[in-house]
């Protein structure tokens, strides 16, 4: 297996809007322990820009935009882990899948993934306290496990279904689950939201609260309308029973699970 791992301070659109071709074509990637050229790997075109575009196999190149703050990448294919990680603004598109990790503790901007993602998107690397703070990550099919683990602020969205532990030690932001998600979710979560529009395996430390649709998710809504994830809020077709947890922590974050019908959960 052959891993691509880009010099993640140089092939940035905070650094490649002051590059002539030549700058870009020298920008150092590394292949295992070696360092090699950029255009080694990729035939270059343009310069001066800072909108950058990737076309091919790209599925084990690791940290494309990761730590930036500006300009537009767009991933004609796959993108490799640690996809956005740190990111401070900017835009990052992926028409294919991305590997996991992708907008670990980003801070601001989007990122879009047409395909599957891996696991702990939006999470806090391993012995650090905040992952996720701000920004947005939709995903249009599923994503693994730790989904969101310990974010602090921003949204992510995910189509398809997710793997287990979705909001892991959340402490803020909102998670939009249209396909569900596996065991455990929302585990010692201590503040923020989740949404899903299908059942979800609750721990027994989750209390019913209410049923109703809460003033802040009308407005959210139009936010989430922006992003092509609609959530619905006829009260003639269902309800959002909400919960609050995890109480083993305790925790006041919430659950709201979308219900058709007019039926409520109270246990």
């Amino acid at each position: 297996m052959i891993t691509l791992t880009l010099n993640r301070q140089k092939l940035l659109p905070d650094v490649t809007h002051n590059l002539e071709h030549a700058g870009v074509c020298a920008t150092p990637v590394f292949m295992g322990r070696r360092q090699y050229r950029l255009d080694e790997f990729f035939d270059i075109e343009g310069e001066l820009s800072d909108q950058i575009e990737i076309h091919g196999t790209t599925s084990k190149m690791k940290s494309i935009g990761r730590g930036m703050s500006r300009g537009k990448i767009v991933v004609h294919g796959d993108a490799g882990m640690h996809l956005g990680a740190q990111m401070t603004g900017g835009e990052i598109n992926v028409t294919g899948s991305a590997a996991d990790w992708a907008g670990a503790e980003m801070r601001g901007g989007m990122i879009r993934i047409g395909g599957d993602a891996g696991g702990q998107i939006g999470a806090a690397y391993r012995g650090d306290a905040a992952g996720m703070r701000g920004g947005t990550i939709v995903i249009e099919g599923t994503a693994g496990q730790e989904v969101g683990m310990r974010m602090k602020r921003g949204t992510i969205v995910v189509r398809g279904k997710v793997g287990d532990f979705a909001g892991l030690q959340m402490k803020g932001g909102t998670i939009v689950l249209l396909r569900g998600a596996g065991a455990r979710p929302g585990s010692w979560m201590i503040r923020g939201t989740i949404l899903s529009l299908v059942e979800l395996p609750l721990l027994p430390t989750f209390r019913y609260a209410s049923r109703g649709t809460p003033t802040f998710l009308r407005l959210y809504a139009q936010h989430l309308e922006t992003l092509g994830a609609p959530i619905p809020l006829d009260e003639s077709e269902g309800s959002w029973n909400r919960y609050s947890g995890d109480l083993s922590v305790p925790g006041k974050g919430e659950v709201l699970v979308w219900r058709t019908g007019t039926s409520c959960q109270t246990g």
